[in-house]
């Protein structure tokens, strides 16, 4: 695959993935650029027998965000063990409170859940862009859940009394 066809098939996804990990468009748009750059710059870098184009492109984007988060982080200390509650407010949607609990999880189990739910990445192709086995990223998935369901706990509640979630 050339990288003009990677970039025609791939570029809206990595950039939706980049964005759910970053929450910025101009951050996204930078970093999805950066990615494809670097394919169309080093396209011997890839190598099929590590896995397919998609999964070298989202490799790529991963490693530019996480060295974004890692320049921002020098700006803004992050706890990423801090379990951040959101509480139900009439002024939220439940779409938008989901959207800032998937924010709010750790850096590897947020990109874990984002590749597997909104991507549609199997766990094996995760474990390829993330450099880890199956069962670590089965492991990340595991704990992302769990962290938004005692996060979104409110919402549960609410849903169960109203009738609307």
């Amino acid at each position: 695959m050339t990288p003009r066809e990677a970039f025609d098939r791939y570029h809206q996804a990595v950039y939706r993935f980049v964005y759910r990990l970053t929450a910025r468009e101009d951050l996204a748009e930078d970093i999805t650029q950066e990615c494809f750059l670097a394919f169309v710059r080093a396209p011997q870098r890839y190598d099929p027998a590590r896995g397919s184009v998609k999964t070298y492109l989202f490799s790529i984007a991963r490693h530019l965000t996480l060295k974004q988060h890692r320049d921002d982080r020098e700006h803004e200390r992050l706890d990423e063990e801090a379990l951040t509650t959101v509480e139900p407010d009439g002024a939220w949607e439940v779409s938008s409170a989901v959207a800032r609990a998937v924010a709010a999880l750790p850096t590897l189990q947020r990109e874990s859940l984002i590749l597997f739910e909104y991507e549609g990445f199997t766990l094996e192709e995760i474990a390829g862009v993330v450099s880890a086995d199956a069962g670590t990223v089965k492991s990340r998935l595991h704990r992302a859940r769990e962290r938004l369901r005692q996060t979104l706990a409110a919402y549960r509640e609410v849903g169960n009394e109203n009738g609307t979630v």
